[in-house]
């Protein structure tokens, strides 16, 4: 690997890992906020939904939606996510990864091609991650059942040890008979 390759890499691994940081779960789906899509494309965030209003049929719901009331102060609660330095106007709107793609349809640049391959990069390495919780998880419920098993067989055998010390103790030390 070159030097300006393993730059390049080390510059991709920390944008991937930057917009991981801005992917959030809102009713079931992993979405990125339209403040958060904005900013790497290097537009307003105004911008970028009047954009999407333009291209309305480029974005069913399931792709884009806008967050209500709840759901946003549910966010800024929970990620301490700033008020943007003003009183917002509006509420944010949600995509999902399908939704990010589509941005690249109505954001007609070079940066916005190169951001949409670093916000799918970061969305694939998300994945991974999840996936590799889950078996992560689902291997140590298996080394919980068995470890279980294992303890309950020592428990009884120590209980079952306790049980016949008391039945024959003896006094231990002098006794006066």
């Amino acid at each position: 690997m070159t030097p300006a390759s393993s730059a390049e890499a080390r510059t991709t691994a920390t944008v991937t890992v930057a917009i991981q940081r801005r992917i959030f779960t809102v009713r079931g789906c992993r979405v990125m906020l339209s403040p958060d899509l904005a900013a790497p494309y290097g537009v307003a965030p105004r911008v970028l939904v009047q954009a999407v209003k333009r291209n309305r049929g480029r974005f069913p719901a399931d792709v884009m939606f806008q967050l209500d009331a709840s759901e946003w102060e549910h966010l800024k609660s929970q990620f301490v996510i700033s008020s943007g330095g003003g009183v917002r106007r509006s509420l944010p709107y949600a995509f999902t990864e399908q939704g990010v793609a589509m941005l690249s349809t109505v954001l007609h640049s070079r940066r916005a091609i190169r951001v949409n391959i670093d916000i799918m990069r970061a969305f694939v390495a998300f994945r991974s991650i999840v996936a590799t919780n889950a078996t992560i998880l689902r291997r140590l419920d298996a080394l919980e059942r068995r470890t279980s098993k294992r303890f309950a067989v020592v428990f009884a055998a120590v209980r079952s040890m306790l049980d016949r010390d008391e039945r024959v103790r003896r006094t231990i030390g002098f006794t006066a008979d």
